[in-house]
């Protein structure tokens, strides 16, 4: 049997942000508002992440959320290419300062000036070496397929959903680039955040953690895939034995496997019930899979994705 890791163990499942914005930068809402508003709504911990200035702060201790130490760093748009321009957004997340994080509290890094992923490379090196996770933003929102963003190294995943872009941009998912990449050999976890400046943005998009609480085992865990992501519906398990891809989750009317070059595999109930229990055999016809992972989605519409299993390992 080959398990998700983040279905491995018995710790609490955790709900985090990973990109979020308050006052401190371009945010509507102050740092303590945005804090309240998502323990409001079962978050465990969230990382305040406000373009090119570091925190470190809890600035809501009552709400007992753990803070993720963390920015949301970019490429200039000012930055010329042939037709226009290229822009790049990277979340950082770090861990506690006294557990080796580089930056500083309130430590501003002003915006790259790269038009390439070449040249946006050594930035993404400099985080790197002060000790910091990385997350490759909303490829649809900046227009940057994966042609320019798949040479860039050490981003430990992208964003799959961002609810900022879909409620404001009436953007879909960047799914279907995350399979591009898995489809050539490099390994990125997927997230779904809110990148969230207006009210409205945030709570629609989190991930859901295999860790204790506490900020440095929720980083080897998000830096691991211990996690899935969700607008709404919950994963319990995703297992891969005897050729069967397993999966466990609340009601939902649609569920479906992704893989690189392999048809779309999808179960909808024939009676129209909701699921809360599917397999899928991915061994018949002589199907060898490369890595194989997982959606579903709820009466609402609301999704949820797996991380993948990775096989031949």
């Amino acid at each position: 049997m080959i398990r998700q890791a983040a279905f491995v163990g018995n710790n609490k499942m955790l709900k985090g942000a990973l990109h979020c914005h308050t006052t401190r930068s371009d945010g509507r809402l102050t740092p303590e508002e945005v804090m309240k508003l998502h323990k409001e709504n079962g978050y465990d911990f969230m990382a305040l992440t406000d373009h090119r200035r570091y925190n470190f702060q809890n600035f809501a201790p009552e709400t007992g959320l753990t803070i993720i130490p963390g920015m949301e760093f970019d490429n200039g748009e000012s930055i010329p290419t042939e037709h226009g321009f290229r822009t790049f957004h990277t979340v950082c997340l770090g861990p506690n300062k006294e557990d080796g994080n580089g930056f500083n509290h309130d430590e501003e890094m002003p915006s790259a000036n790269a038009p390439t992923q070449e040249a946006y490379q050594p930035y993404l090196d400099e985080i790197h070496a002060k000790n910091n996770l990385t997350i490759y933003c909303h490829p649809e929102w900046s227009c940057t397929p994966p042609r320019f963003f798949d040479k860039m190294q050490g981003n430990f995943a992208m964003e799959i959903w961002n609810s900022g872009c879909a409620m404001d941009n009436d953007m879909d998912n960047n799914a279907a680039y995350w399979d591009d990449l898995l489809g050539r050999g490099i390994r990125l976890y997927g997230v779904a955040t809110d990148d969230g400046h207006a009210r409205r943005h945030h709570c629609k998009g989190w991930v859901m953690v295999n860790a204790e609480n506490n900020v440095s085992s929720i980083l080897n865990a998000l830096k691991n895939g211990a996690f899935y992501s969700s607008c709404g519906p919950e994963i319990y398990d995703l297992y891969f034995e005897d050729g069967k891809l397993v999966i466990d989750c609340s009601p939902v009317v649609k569920l479906r496997v992704h893989s690189d070059c392999h048809p779309t595999k999808v179960w909808y109930d024939p009676d129209g019930e909701l699921m809360t229990h599917a397999w899928f055999d991915l061994v018949e016809h002589g199907q060898n899979y490369g890595y194989a992972r997982m959606s579903i989605m709820d009466e609402q519409g609301r999704y949820a994705w797996t991380n993948p299993i990775f096989f031949g390992e």
